[in-house]
């Protein structure tokens, strides 16, 4: 693919709209909103990735047609010239030869069973290839939701701090406080403002993933709304011990490391059978025009005699390779196990910070409005109520802080469990086998 058809890419291409349509998905009209699950086919439908592993799998699968082809016959034609014949008619003689071969030992059917499993193995890693294409869009989505949100927080943050600083120097002025104090809360505020810078370059940055994690260039965000709903709840649907389950039956990786052991062991049987020759027919036919147009017929058998070898050697490799696929299973699938523990786990005690910091965030709610009570009656200071309403500032970015570690617990657990809760059977059907337009028309 060139860079000019890379930078023409876009949200509104009709390809796009077509597959979005396949999936019963409706295509967001120019300057529409996209949903995690629009932006997620947008990715399947133009993510280069994807594009290399779907041809791995078209390379397996035509794998496939050559492990169940026979072997063709040879002729051959060995023709030869005698003139001392006397009396001949021609000096010419041509033989033909034919060797046709006949395996043996199930051999084509070893074959026919590694090929079929490989394939299957790259299917389950193109599908594996998804979830991560899945994931990535799901994270540079919320990372931008996180910074647009931070932003909005420490902009009122810092507009607090500024009736802070406007307190104190009235304050000062009338001798109330030092200059210390006064500085402190410039400090603060200084700090708050490059938070706040901070955080639009963040954004920025999330844009420019966002576009990476989508397989499009950067100019075709522009313009499109951005739906971060999937951020404000927090499900417990994969959080059951079922889930779990399937999970370790149905992962991806773990599903193609099963295969690949599959693989191995007809590629054994492969092996093993290869100790018995495959039968060579040779039928052959001669005409010899010294003797007047005289026919030869002839036929022979032919075959390897396992003499000197039995294919030990590959034999033993095949074991190996064997064993090595059985233990990669076995760490595939161990590794399946701690990943989705791990995610269960950190996405409880994920929850359980966030709840504390709703707790939190409503008492400083009260207590704010509790100083906002007494600074009508006369009994505080204005410069109190600020004050709170900082601490409330701080408690609601706080917030927000643990609303991301589970909004990102979460995705970790989506990604572990593969569950179709999260990513439809469907359009995991056509990521596989619906090509893309757009990845089929590529050029050097």
């Amino acid at each position: 693919m060139t860079a000019a058809a890379f930078d023409a890419r876009s949200l509104n291409n009709s390809g796009l709209r077509t597959f979005l349509a396949a999936n019963h998905v409706t295509a967001p009209p120019p300057g529409g909103t996209w949903n995690l699950k629009a932006l997620t086919l947008a990715a399947i439908y133009y993510q280069p990735v994807l594009a290399e592993a779907r041809a791995r799998l078209l390379a397996a699968q035509a794998a496939q047609i050559t492990a169940g082809e026979r072997p063709n016959p040879s002729l051959s034609v060995t023709p030869g010239y005698d003139a001392g014949v006397a009396g001949a008619t021609s000096p010419w003689i041509v033989p033909l030869r034919l060797d046709w071969t006949i395996e043996t030992a199930g051999k084509r059917s070893d074959r026919m069973a590694q090929a079929r499993e490989r394939a299957g193995a790259a299917r389950w890693k193109l599908i594996g290839t998804v979830w991560q294409v899945r994931s990535r869009v799901r994270a540079a989505l919320l990372d931008l939701y996180v910074a647009r949100r931070l932003d909005e927080l420490l902009s009122r943050e810092a507009s607090t701090r500024r009736t802070v600083v406007r307190l104190l120097d009235e304050q000062f002025a009338a001798g109330s406080v030092s200059s210390y104090v006064v500085e402190q809360a410039r400090t603060a505020l200084s700090s708050t403002i490059l938070a706040q810078q901070a955080a639009a370059g963040r954004a920025s940055q999330a844009r420019v993933r966002l576009a990476e994690a989508l397989g499009l260039p950067l100019h075709a965000l522009q313009g499109a709304r951005l739906s971060f709903a999937p951020f404000k709840t927090f499900p417990l649907q994969l959080t059951r011990a079922e889930i779990r389950q399937k999970a370790l039956l149905n992962r991806a990786d773990v599903r193609a490391a099963l295969d690949e052991y599959a693989a191995s062991q007809a590629a054994l049987q492969l092996q093993i059978a290869l100790q018995y020759p495959d039968i060579h027919l040779g039928p052959g036919y001669a005409w010899n025009a010294q003797l007047a147009g005289d026919s030869e017929w002839s036929i022979g058998l032919g075959l390897s005699l396992p003499i000197l070898n039995r294919n030990q050697g590959p034999i033993a490799e095949a074991k190996a390779r064997r064993e090595l696929a059985a233990a990669r299973f076995l760490s595939v699938q161990a590794r399946a196990i701690a990943e989705i523990d791990g995610a269960l786990a950190a996405y409880r005690a994920a929850r359980e910070r966030m709840a504390t910091a709703a707790l939190l965030l409503a008492s400083l709610h009260k207590q704010t409005d509790s100083i906002h009570a007494q600074v009508e009656a006369g009994e505080l200071q204005p410069l109190d109520y600020a004050n709170a309403q900082v601490a409330l500032d701080v408690g609601a970015r706080r917030r927000l802080g643990a609303e991301v570690q589970a909004q990102q617990a979460l995705g970790r657990l989506e990604l572990a469990v593969e569950s179709p809760l999260t990513l439809s059977p469907m359009a995991l059907h056509r990521a596989q086998f619906d090509m893309p337009r757009a990845q089929k028309r590529t050029s050097p």
